[in-house]
C-alpha cells in the first residue's frame, strides 16, 4: 500500500527526493570516513554510520505510514455530543526540509464532529505521522487539517502549530527563542466567528 496515495501534494519528484532509507551497508558507503583512514578511526566512531541509519529510520518513519489510516476506526456512541473536540499540546519533532535541522514544537488539533468521533490518541498519531518527515510547517499544518476533514467529515477542523526552527535559532539569523505559529481552519471553525473564537481561546488557554 502506497502511504502517499492520498497526498495531493506528493509527486514522483518527491519520491526521488526521499528514497528508501539506507540499511547498514548503504549507510557505511554513504558516510565514509571523512579522513579516509578507517583503520585509524577511533573505535567509538566505527559504528556511527549504522547508528545514523537507525536514527534516520526512526526520525523519518512518517514516510512509511499513511496518517489517514489512523482515523479509519471511529465511534458513533457519542451521546449527542456536538461540541468541539480539542487535543492540545501534542509535542512533536520534525526536520526542516531546507537544512535538515530539527523543528521542535506542539500542535493543537480540534474538530466539530457530526455523528462519530475518533480515539484521541489517533489525533496525536496523525500529527506524528506528518511530523516524522522532512517538512515545511505551513504544509504540515494544512496536511493535518485536510486529512482529518477528508476522513472524518466533521463540520469543521482547526489546527494550530507552534514550533522553534533550529535553522534560524542556531544558525543563519541566529535568534534563539523565536517560534513560528501557523494555523489552518476548515468549515465552521473558519466560517463561524463564535466557533473560531472558541477554538482559539481553548487552544491557547
Amino acid at each position: 500500500m502506497d502511504p502517499h496515495r492520498h497526498d495531493p501534494l506528493w509527486t514522483p519528484h518527491d519520491r526521488r527526493q526521499h528514497p528508501r532509507l539506507p540499511d547498514r551497508r548503504r549507510s557505511r558507503r554513504a558516510h565514509p570516513d571523512p579522513l579516509g583512514r578507517r583503520r585509524s578511526r577511533p573505535r567509538r566512531l566505527i559504528d556511527t554510520p549504522a547508528r545514523v541509519a537507525r536514527s534516520y529510520r526512526e526520525l523519518f518513519a512518517g514516510y512509511e505510514v499513511d496518517p489517514r489510516e489512523y482515523l479509519e476506526r471511529t465511534f458513533q456512541e457519542v451521546g449527542g455530543y456536538d461540541e468541539l473536540v480539542i487535543l492540545k499540546d501534542i509535542r512533536f519533532v520534525s526536520f526542516c526540509e531546507h537544512h535538515m535541522l530539527p523543528v521542535v514544537g506542539k500542535a493543537h488539533v480540534a474538530y466539530l464532529p457530526t455523528d462519530r468521533v475518533v480515539g484521541i490518541s489517533k489525533l496525536a498519531r496523525v500529527v506524528r505521522g506528518f511530523a516524522r518527515r522532512l517538512q515545511i510547517q505551513e504544509k504540515m499544518t494544512a496536511d493535518i487539517a485536510r486529512t482529518i476533514h477528508e476522513v472524518l467529515r466533521p463540520e469543521g477542523v482547526g489546527v494550530i502549530i507552534e514550533a522553534e526552527h533550529s535553522c534560524m535559532t542556531m544558525r543563519g539569523v541566529d535568534v534563539p527563542g523565536a517560534s513560528l505559529i501557523t494555523s489552518h481552519l476548515i468549515g465552521v471553525v473558519r466560517d463561524d466567528p463564535r466557533t473560531r473564537e472558541e477554538f482559539m481561546r481553548l487552544a491557547r488557554g
